[in-house]
């Protein structure tokens, strides 16, 4: 299994960025998707998961109504729409899916915000 994140980089406070995760090695359309982050000097924390259809999807408090996670099951990629950024937003964003008994993680995508 392969995840490639893209996308992140450097935007102002209010700025938005759309976050991608190719997966390969596994039936995609079968399997949840998450996207976690790491800030510097936190643990990592999760930020959005969304089911196998695109049907169902959870965000943390932190983030609700500013972040959306949607999928394309053709294109094999999960993403994160992340709108309104705030500095405390800054991490590094990794997707991760679970499969056959295993955790995979993509290398992460650095995210920061910053006037």
């Amino acid at each position: 299994v392969q995840l490639v994140e893209s996308g992140g980089g450097l935007v102002q406070p209010g700025g938005s960025l759309r976050l991608s995760c190719e997966a390969s090695g596994l039936t995609f359309s079968r399997y949840g998707m998450s996207w976690y982050r790491q800030g510097p000097g936190k643990e990592r924390e999760l930020v959005a998961t969304i089911n196998n259809d695109g049907s169902s999807t959870n965000y943390a408090n932190s983030v609700k109504g500013r972040f959306t996670i949607s999928r394309d099951n053709a294109k094999n990629t999960v993403y994160l729409q992340m709108n309104s950024l705030k500095p405390e937003d800054t991490a590094v964003y990794y997707c991760t899916v679970y499969h056959l008994l295993a955790r995979y993680w993509g290398q992460g995508t650095q995210v920061t915000v910053s006037s």
